[in-house]
């Protein structure tokens, strides 16, 4: 599929006006392999922020109803669409055709040892595997990067490397966070975890889903 031209009055306009962190965002030009993301929460947040899609700023979600802590910055990849070709990717890898993707830009976790005291940032990481998360039945899958440059983490190169009890930290709290006490209906599970080639394809189609998106947003206009 051809890519969309960039506009050079959108792009001149972007300097003067505050982007859409969804879709006035540069991915980067070395994508998938390192990104720039959008940072929604930071490990001490005890509400749950989200990007509203329709106006780019920054919403209170809800609450967090439990102690749950969030073991990493969480944001998503701007410019990517979780549609067709990311379900359908979690479909043949689960062998469930009613699998769909959630229509959202895909998650991404950024591993630091910095203490970053907010969100509403854009941050360069490097993916180096994932999670594959459904939620009902819709792909939700988490992609777990580095920042790039930090100090005890960028050396790593794929998620096989980083220690366990991170990792399971990680699975903990996405596991765990929409749970409510004495719910024993499980809204989300990980089926596997995957390696950074891996991440690179799912990013890859998750931005051509979004090119198509967009194309479709336009047409209907």
């Amino acid at each position: 599929m051809a890519k969309i031209p960039i506009d050079p009055i959108g792009k001149l306009l972007g300097l003067r006006y505050k982007a859409h962190p969804w879709h006035g965002i540069d991915i980067g030009h070395d994508a998938p392999e390192e990104l720039i993301c959008f940072i929604e929460m930071v490990p001490t947040d005890t509400v749950k922020y989200e990007i509203d899609k329709k106006t780019g700023y920054l919403t209170i979600d809800r609450p967090q109803k439990f102690s749950s802590i969030l073991p990493a910055l969480y944001g998503f990849i701007p410019q990517t669409y979780c549609g067709k070709r990311v379900g359908e990717l979690s479909a043949q890898a689960l062998n469930n055709p009613d699998i769909k993707g959630d229509g959202d830009p895909l998650d991404v976790c950024i591993l630091t040892e910095k203490d970053v005291a907010h969100g509403d940032i854009l941050a360069r990481a490097r993916p180096i595997g994932g999670f594959k998360m459904i939620d009902g039945n819709e792909a939700d899958d988490k992609i777990i990067a580095v920042l790039k440059d930090d100090a005890l983490y960028s050396h790593y190169k794929d998620i096989s490397e980083i220690p366990e009890a991170v990792v399971n930290r990680l699975k903990h709290y996405f596991l765990s966070y929409k749970q409510m006490p004495g719910d024993n209906l499980k809204r989300c599970v990980i089926t596997h975890i995957y390696n950074n080639q891996e991440a690179y394809d799912l990013i890859s189609l998750a931005m051509d889903d979004y090119r198509e998106y967009i194309e479709r947003m336009m047409f209907e206009r």
